[in-house]
């Protein structure tokens, strides 16, 4: 995914009490598969007394394939699929949820239970601190040094980030930028300095 999406800035929690079962909703930043693994495991760490932890999790951008779910023990299809269509139709990227589960001796039935944990899921997501995400792809490029003050110029009208410079026969070059930008850029820049720049693929 190319354009920027909204993750997670920090973990967020909500909890809620439905027929004495209380609900509690873990939100993280997960980058990926590991991290949001990771997670899980240390709120199974925390709740060592807790029923059920369902979780689900977009590792990645959101439409990224790197998704999972669980119901822990609770009925197929009445935890970990709601969570994660939830997150899916949040449009954010790189998050984990997990929702912790104290009985309360009522049972809630399939509805009930589907009900809940979309709901624990909403609630956090209601409070959840975001921060854009914006993709980038790394460019190297090196040049003449008469061309310093071209390249500077094109350089501030782009999202760049990570640049670090080398200073030897030539100026070589390496940053990260916006991926939606990449090819205008090549471009402008092929364009300012009459094809005299080396891209290193």
């Amino acid at each position: 995914m190319t354009t920027p999406y909204n993750i997670p800035a920090s973990e967020q929690q909500f909890e809620f009490e439905i027929k004495r079962s209380q609900f509690i909703c873990y939100a993280a930043p997960a980058a990926h598969r590991e991290a949001a693994d990771h997670f899980i495991r240390s709120i199974r760490e925390r709740h060592p007394q807790a029923r059920h932890v369902c979780w689900a999790y977009i590792a990645g951008a959101p439409d990224t394939t790197v998704m999972s779910m669980s119901d822990d023990g609770e009925p197929s299809g009445t935890a970990g699929r709601p969570m994660l269509k939830i997150l899916q139709y949040s449009g954010l990227g790189e998050i984990v949820v997990a929702v912790v589960r104290y009985f309360g001796g009522i049972k809630l039935g399939t509805g009930g239970l589907q009900r809940a944990y979309s709901d624990a899921v909403s609630g956090v997501l209601d409070n959840l601190p975001l921060t854009l995400k914006v993709p980038r792809e790394p460019i190297q490029f090196c040049y003449d040094y008469n061309l310093e003050a071209i390249v500077r110029h094109v350089l501030s009208h782009y999202d760049i980030a990570d640049e670090q410079l080398n200073y030897q026969q030539q100026v070589s070059i390496s940053l990260q930028i916006a991926s939606t930008q990449v090819a205008a850029f090549k471009t402008e820049l092929t364009n300012h300095c009459a094809g005299a720049i080396k891209f290193n693929e």
